[in-house]
């Protein structure tokens, strides 16, 4: 998941696909201030190539980010001089310090395999709060949402490059499955590539449970974020 040839255009690709990374970031900043006025620490869990965290470190005097992938992380430290960015499944994460605010966007959470293992990650997550802080979790599609064999086609010029994406996605038994082409033309010659990504189909009931079972309240915001909305939670 997430190798080094789409690590490579991953900002690219979705940037030009409608995702706003600046407007999400300052979105989710407002919605910490809201809660905790005084927050001056950020932990990004799944920050994929840093894109959010380029604005936050401008809100926040120290921000940090993890993500399972060694290439995304990569990417991000490149864009990110000064910023500790770390290798890490999110279910095992343990940094040793707490943060005002711990955030998950892009969906991340949804990449884990089941409920059961969401709550572990979201216990992790909590963990790493300080007293009265807040966690913010961008969900994938719920069940009701998801369009069952969709598919996206996209064409983006940026960078030096050409990349042409086309992708299908089917339903699955509590998941959901996107299998992805990728076509990428730069002045060196054409690459193609494939990425399966599966993603946990799950209930707005069933994630507030794992944020129970986490041991937090949490909240439902509709309507934001590309449509999926967001989590808001504090530390029961």
């Amino acid at each position: 998941m997430f190798a080094e040839q789409l690590a490579r255009v991953y900002d690219l690709v979705y940037s030009a696909r409608g995702q706003d990374f600046r407007g999400e970031a300052e979105l989710v900043a407002g919605l910490v201030r809201e809660r905790v006025p005084s927050a001056a620490s950020l932990l990004d869990v799944g920050c994929g190539t840093g894109e959010h965290l380029v604005t936050l470190r401008r809100s926040f005097a120290h921000v940090e980010g993890v993500d399972l992938s060694e290439a995304m992380a990569r990417v991000a430290r490149g864009k990110l001089p000064g910023v500790a960015v770390h290798v890490a499944d999110m279910r095992d994460l343990d940094l040793g310090r707490a943060f005002d605010a711990v955030i998950s966007l892009s969906t991340a959470v949804a990449y884990l395999p089941s409920t059961g293992d969401l709550a572990v990650a979201l216990r992790r997550m909590v963990g790493h709060l300080a007293p009265g802080g807040v966690l913010v979790v961008e969900p994938w599609y719920f069940p009701a949402t998801f369009l069952d064999g969709h598919v996206a086609a996209d064409v983006v010029r940026g960078e030096g490059r050409t990349v042409a994406r086309v992708s299908h996605a089917v339903r699955s038994p509590g998941s959901a499955r996107v299998h992805s082409h990728y076509v990428v033309a730069d002045p060196h010659g054409i690459e193609h590539f494939t990425e399966t990504q599966v993603f946990g189909l799950w209930s707005e009931e069933e994630y507030l449970a794992a944020f129970d079972a986490a041991g937090c309240a949490a909240r439902y915001l509709p309507g934001v974020q590309s449509g999926r909305g967001l989590f808001v939670a504090e530390r029961r």
